[in-house]
């Protein structure tokens, strides 16, 4: 009888290897001979389950196609959202940077406008005004270029707005006298100021142009109904105390604001101050005009308008300077995560 039986049947069930390979593996199930139909049926029993198995060991070895596609996504939801994030930021320091170089623009208009005080431009000193408006232009021109067109050349653009606000830096220093003994050569510092006024050549020239100016004749015409008690020299204008006015030092005894009388007194001749009591003349084309007093009642105004408008571009420097900075930074930066963004969904793919 088991002589007579015949081998028993083998049958070949197929199993995927891998996801993206077309091949198969071919599992093979030995199934014995059915001599009837309950045999049959045993039969169909084994094939189905060595089906089932062979789907279970593909689940287990294949990855879920929807677990690693929800995965990319999450990352990629992830990345858009730094993406989104970075951009806002360059946008919010772009309007910076552009607002920024309003108040340049206005300083323009007010440097075009600003009245000249007396007898300033002997020193040439509205040339140099026009000089640094010419600069600010230049500078609220390139600075606006490189905050629309920046974003493509950062670097060059870096380098294009960095080089006129150094040297807006360096002439907003030397206006507020940071450099001091150097800048007696810089036009506008105060040791400048101070060289070209003590200078006689120059003095002479300044000191006809304050008396053709009438200040001291109009100070006496208002001053005749002033008595001494009412007079006082804190209302005056710095070349009106300096030049039309002796010394409060010298003692003198009021009679009107021009006209001073001199009491006899030892002075201190080492005093700047002193000396000019003895420089004093009761007569209008001489009153104070030698006097170191009105040098520095020139100068004065000179020292405080020039200085402000160093501090300005000081400040308005130092701001552009680092709002393009953070601008160049932050570019750069999203430019970098953009690239990495690129690169990770072309590998998620």
């Amino acid at each position: 009888m088991a002589e007579n039986s015949a081998p028993p049947e083998e049958v070949v069930v197929p199993v995927p290897e891998e996801k993206n390979e077309a091949k198969e593996k071919e599992v093979v199930v030995t199934i014995p001979e059915a001599k009837n139909e309950a045999e049959e049926k045993e039969v169909a029993v084994l094939i189905s389950e060595a089906k089932n198995e062979a789907k279970e060991k593909e689940a287990k070895e294949i990855p879920d196609d929807t677990t690693t596609t929800a995965a990319a996504a999450t990352t990629n939801t992830s990345v858009a959202a730094k993406t989104d994030k970075m951009k806002i930021i360059v946008l919010s320091l772009t309007v910076l940077s552009f607002l920024l170089s309003f108040p340049i623009l206005f300083s323009i208009a007010w440097l075009l406008y600003l009245r000249q005080y007396d007898c300033e431009n002997l020193l040439d000193l509205p040339k140099l005004q026009l000089v640094i408006v010419i600069g600010l232009a230049i500078v609220f021109f390139v600075s606006n270029f490189v905050v629309k067109f920046g974003s493509r050349f950062p670097m060059l653009g870096l380098l294009l707005v960095v080089v006129p606000l150094i040297l807006m830096l360096i002439v907003g220093l030397g206006l507020e006298g940071a450099f001091d003994m150097e800048a007696r050569t810089i036009p506008g510092t105060p040791r400048w100021l101070e060289f070209r006024v003590d200078n006689d050549y120059n003095w002479k020239d300044i000191k006809s142009c304050l008396y053709a100016t009438t200040t001291c004749r109009e100070l006496a015409l208002r001053s005749y109904t002033t008595k001494s008690f009412d007079f006082t020299a804190s209302k005056l204008s710095s070349i009106e105390s300096g030049c039309c006015l002796p010394p409060t030092s010298c003692g003198m005894e009021y009679v009107n604001a021009t006209f001073w009388r001199k009491e006899d007194s030892t002075l201190d001749a080492s005093n700047l101050l002193e000396r000019d009591c003895d420089l004093w003349k009761n007569d209008e084309t001489i009153l104070c005009y030698n006097c170191q007093a009105c040098k520095d009642g020139f100068l004065k105004p000179l020292l405080g308008k020039w200085q402000n408008i160093g501090t300005f571009l000081v400040v308005m420097a130092a701001l552009l300077s680092v709002s393009h900075l953070l601008l160049f930074i932050s570019t750069m930066w999203e430019q970098l995560r953009g690239y990495h963004k690129s690169k990770l969904i072309a590998h998620s793919f």
